[in-house]
């Protein structure tokens, strides 16, 4: 089996991991950082908006169980892409909607998508559609996040709601 990459920003990591982490076909997501101009950036860094980078998950997945249209139709569905750089409470560059396209492909179905979906929304859709750069995975604590802790305040105030309103509780 061959997995194809997926890399999307849309808020805090810990969301984005949590509904995709349940749906069917996608093998792997791992929290991360891209779409800045420092090397190796840590959580600390990239939370000060000084690095550019975007809070993102990247995913592996089977497009044969599930394409990567429907993996942006996931995306368009669990977060708000008409508010810039902030997600609910969650505010900064950081947290901006944005996809990082892997080829001339998902670049066009990503474009595609956007345009689709934005009879959907009262206001214009702010998601950025950008190559992918450097992809730096995040320190090993926001891996799995709301799988470990699904006590935690964040999880029970911003992603149980998230996954209940999807159909994942």
């Amino acid at each position: 089996m061959e997995l194809t990459k997926a890399t999307l920003a849309g808020g805090c990591f810990w969301c984005l991991e949590a509904v995709y982490q349940r749906i069917e076909g996608i093998h792997r997501v791992v929290s991360g950082y891209t779409g800045g101009h420092t090397n190796n950036p840590d959580y600390h860094s990239i939370c000060s908006g000084m690095t550019g980078h975007a809070e993102v998950v990247q995913i592996d997945f089977d497009s044969e169980m599930v394409s990567y249209s429907k993996v942006l139709d996931w995306f368009w569905r669990m977060h708000d892409p008409t508010t810039l750089n902030r997600q609910g409470n969650d505010v900064g560059t950081q947290y901006r909607s944005a996809i990082f396209y892997h080829s001339e492909e998902q670049q066009e179905l990503a474009i595609k998508s956007k345009q689709e979906i934005s009879s959907k929304f009262s206001r214009p859709i702010v998601t950025e559609i950008v190559p992918l750069g450097s992809f730096y995975p995040a320190e090993d604590y926001h891996q799995n996040y709301y799988r470990q802790h699904p006590e935690n305040p964040y999880c029970q105030v911003i992603i149980a709601p998230k996954l209940q309103k999807l159909n994942f509780s």
